[in-house]
């Protein structure tokens, strides 16, 4: 999301470049540290939009992959891309129709993974399935915010503790010799950072996401870090998803991000799989989504430290500036437009 006031955007792209070219330089040197040739990955909503993506150019490096969402019609068509990117007879591809926002859905999801997998788990699990249903707070219905929670929140819930009961048992544990690294990404987004006025039904979900990654995160260590937790901070994505988001965003919310730097599922997925590749543990896709990142670290752990402290130091500055632009917008919006339970007629 661009919440930068317009005055501001050059002056701040220009000071932040430096910094953000350091982690890219960095990583040309450094050694892959999401390295998916020859394994088995796993990713809930591929089958249109970033996961769409996300599978294609996992595929085009080597790995074999499971594609899981509900209409099998999408996911046919999107097996037929993933396959056609792949540059080995050796990988193998499958799809699962499953409703991972159902409690039991991620269970079915990894038996089934398991199976087809000759009885060995994904090495890596990616969570990108979700949705974001915008609204006013006081007149969004409590069923589509419960829904937004299960979509978002309780889907990676379920599914980290499926994924990992199979890969921290002591029977997985004492097999894995070879002390191989699996991954398990969530996927949030940049309001979980900081969320603006139409965002009360969604960004919480996103925000609990990045809660349960710290928590995950040091709770792997006590079976030995051999399970390697990240969560992915995408803003706007150019996909089929937007068009559902835009039909209940409030007027007002689309002054707040109307010049927010809208990205292509391919340009989203190739930042956040660069950034995996780094090892980076909250993954963003833009500079903007790190000057948010810097002013959210909190006590979560961090990537680069010199680069990270540095844009929080950015940010803490920058954001009194933002708060007190997008604060005035909104006070602004209710003095000429009256008061929100008259919107919706207007």
């Amino acid at each position: 999301m661009d919440y930068l006031p317009s005055l501001s955007l050059t002056t701040i792209s220009i000071a932040l470049l430096a910094l953000l070219l350091t982690p890219t330089i960095m990583g040309l040197f450094s050694k892959n540290k999401f390295d998916v040739n020859g394994k088995t990955v796993l990713l809930t909503g591929a089958s249109e939009g970033m996961g769409k993506s996300v599978a294609i150019q996992l595929a085009k490096k080597g790995a074999s992959i499971i594609i899981v969402a509900r209409n099998v019609g999408k996911l046919e068509s999107a097996l037929a891309e993933i396959k056609a990117a792949a540059p080995s007879p050796s990988q193998r591809f499958q799809y699962i129709s499953a409703d991972v926002s159902e409690e039991d859905g991620a269970s079915r999801v990894i038996a089934e993974a398991i199976a087809w997998n000759n009885g060995a788990s994904p090495s890596i699990v990616w969570c990108i399935a979700g949705s974001a249903s915008p609204g006013l707070f006081i007149s969004t219905p409590r069923s589509i915010m419960r829904k937004q929670m299960d979509i978002n929140f309780w889907s990676c819930v379920d599914m980290a503790q499926a994924i990992l009961s199979e890969w921290l048992s002591p029977s997985s544990l004492a097999a894995n010799t070879n002390n191989e690294e699996r991954h398990l990404v969530f996927t949030s987004s940049v309001v979980a950072f900081y969320p603006v006025v139409g965002y009360a039904p969604y960004a919480p979900s996103k925000a609990a996401i990045k809660s349960l990654s710290d928590c995950l995160v040091q709770e792997c260590l006590l079976y030995g870090g051999e399970v390697k937790v990240h969560t992915v901070f995408p803003g706007t994505i150019l996909s089929p998803g937007l068009e559902n988001e835009n039909l209940t965003k409030p007027e007002i919310t689309h002054i707040l991000e109307e010049s927010d730097p809208v990205q292509t599922p391919d340009v989203v997925a190739r930042k956040a799989i660069e950034g995996l590749e780094r090892g980076e543990y909250l993954v963003t896709v833009s500079w903007l989504g790190a000057l948010m990142r810097g002013c959210a670290w909190g006590g979560s752990r961090r990537g680069n430290w010199i680069v990270d402290t540095i844009v929080t130091w950015v940010a803490a500055l920058v954001w009194f500036f933002v708060g007190w632009d997008l604060d005035g917008k909104v006070k602004a919006y209710g003095k000429r437009n009256g008061h929100p339970s008259t919107y919706g007629r207007k």
